[in-house]
């Protein structure tokens, strides 16, 4: 049902944004927004159709947790130690259940917003990180592994299950909950982070690491990740900003600066003297700098 709206929305936002392109100046501000809306709907549905499929079906995903365990001893603080900072309040731990369920698609879609809406120029490079990132997250996540809740014969605890918080199904364990490697949540909520420090100017920016760190609390201590899981995805990050950075400069239009004669740098005078002056073209290209 929600890959189906998902689907849904992304069709008909495409359709009425089409729709409000051809009307008059108002309802020509709104369109922008239903159609990347709906862009961001239809991506979520393709993210929730892929997490339902796997190379294995459930095949060696308790293996692999096992081995991940074996992995990080030795040079990791055991999971099982921070879920019992949680166990021993109630209250703590539904306040994790519940960031680990709202804040996930919250943050984000609040960053897209006020990308948007607020500093246009810099949406399009992070959605299109957002897009790598996911896009290979998914494609590791073929490859099923169990999340620490799943694996109560070595010592970890489903919190959300325990007091009745739980987003996924606990009647039977399906192949979306064999997604844990790695970390969708730890990597959206870094990318949020980058984002807004990137783009925001303000000296209180930096209080935005907060959701990263929390997240990364959050879904290690209520037993849905492994730290491995996290490490992974910021390491994916990692990779989308500086894939999507080589793309733009690779595909970014080429400027010819010379004079009407041919002459490469003709333009530039006795001596290059409008070396330092501002280039329209090339500001026009790359959209206004921050300090």
């Amino acid at each position: 049902m929600g890959l189906a709206a998902a689907l849904a929305a992304g069709a008909a936002g495409c359709r009425v944004g089409a729709q409000l392109g051809r009307l008059g100046r108002r309802a020509t501000a709104v369109g922008p927004y239903l159609r990347e809306s709906a862009i961001v709907a239809g991506l979520y549905g393709l993210w929730q159709l892929a997490a339902s499929a796997s190379v294995a079906g459930g095949r060696g995903a308790f293996a692999r947790s096992r081995w991940i365990v074996r992995v990080e001893r030795g040079w990791l603080p055991s999971e099982r130690d921070l879920q019992q900072l949680l166990l021993h309040s109630t209250l703590l731990a539904r306040t994790a259940n519940w960031y680990y369920a709202a804040l996930h698609f919250t943050a984000l879609g609040a960053l897209l917003l006020w990308l948007f809406a607020r500093h246009r120029h810099r949406y399009p490079r992070v959605r299109n990180v957002l897009v790598l990132l996911t896009a290979s997250s998914l494609l590791i996540q073929l490859v099923p592994v169990a999340p620490p809740r799943l694996l109560p014969g070595l010592g970890y605890v489903d919190v959300a299950e325990r007091y009745g918080d739980s987003v996924y199904s606990i009647s039977a364990v399906t192949v979306d909950q064999l997604s844990a490697m790695p970390s969708v949540h730890v990597g959206w909520a870094a990318l949020v982070g980058w984002a807004v420090i990137t783009t925001s100017s303000s000296r209180y920016r930096w209080w935005v690491l907060a959701h990263p760190a929390l997240t990364v609390f959050v879904v290690v201590a209520t037993g849905n990740h492994f730290w491995l899981d996290g490490i992974v995805a910021g390491g994916l990050l990692a990779i989308s900003i500086g894939a999507v950075r080589a793309l733009e400069q690779l595909f970014a239009p080429r400027v010819d600066h010379g004079d009407a004669g041919g002459r490469r740098g003709g333009h530039l005078g006795k001596g290059g003297g409008d070396l330092g002056e501002r280039d329209p073209v090339g500001d026009e290209l790359v959209g206004p700098q921050r300090a």
